[in-house]
């Protein structure tokens, strides 16, 4: 069930929607009222969007289609959508990923996470939040329209423009979340932030959604940093911190 008070879109099996001019939004869900809606939305705020109800023919469509997002029910038939994310990242596909899911189990939105998701929201949904988290991830995959500065705290360099981070001279790959966590830390070294400070700044969004949000992309950043991990310090009952 998604709240709302519009009308659903007629299904679409396999087509793109008209509206193209953001991009091409991959959304793989099997209840079809809620891809359809789902689709109408994102078709009215101006992206195309492509359909798939299960999740062979979804891992195909990502690999065939590049989309600039993908919208991902994680109980899904033949592949769950955690099983798509992990396949994507694999073949080193950074696409941003926002889960749907209908189980209130923590347990199932981390793993979703710690896989290379960047975002998740339980059934019933908003469909405009839908939206909005998904151009919230765009516009922070795109970087700064100046560009930003170039970043460094120890062997962590980050380069806003590029959406580059190396370490000592090694390029570096991660999430569009993962990337924005860490160039918010490395923007202000030694300045801590709460976990609800980097939920509002990173994901846009209120407290409300859950903390532990935050520990499992800090936790999923620092396993990459690897012997680098240290710039990311963690202030018992505060925060966390970039510190050399």
């Amino acid at each position: 069930m998604i709240r709302t008070t519009a009308g659903s879109a007629p299904g679409q099996n396999g087509r793109v929607s008209d509206a193209p001019a953001k991009g091409l939004i991959l959304v793989v869900e099997d209840e079809r009222p809620i891809a359809d809606l789902v689709r109408l939305y994102l078709a009215r705020d101006g992206f195309g969007v492509h359909v798939e109800h299960d999740g062979a023919a979804g891992l195909a469509a990502v690999r065939r289609m590049r989309p600039v997002a993908c919208v991902l029910d994680i109980a899904l038939p033949g592949m769950e959508g955690t099983e798509i994310c992990r396949r994507m990242r694999e073949d080193g596909d950074w696409t941003p990923v926002v889960f749907l899911t209908a189980r209130d189990d923590e347990v199932d939105r981390i793993l979703g996470l710690e896989l290379g998701g960047d975002d998740y929201l339980t059934k019933p949904f908003s469909p405009r939040e839908l939206v909005a988290r998904v151009r919230a991830l765009l516009r922070r995959a795109a970087g700064p329209p100046d560009g930003g500065r170039v970043r460094s705290v120890g062997p962590v360099t980050l380069d806003p423009a590029r959406r580059l981070v190396t370490v000592e001279g090694a390029p570096l790959a991660l999430t569009p979340t993962e990337f924005d966590l860490l160039g918010h830390l490395l923007g202000r070294p030694g300045r801590v932030f709460t976990r609800e400070e980097l939920l509002a700044s990173v994901w846009g969004y209120a407290s409300h959604a859950g903390t532990r949000t935050v520990d499992v992309h800090v936790a999923q950043v620092r396993a990459k940093l690897g012997a680098a991990a240290g710039v990311i310090r963690t202030v018992r009952g505060v925060g966390y911190t970039a510190d050399a």
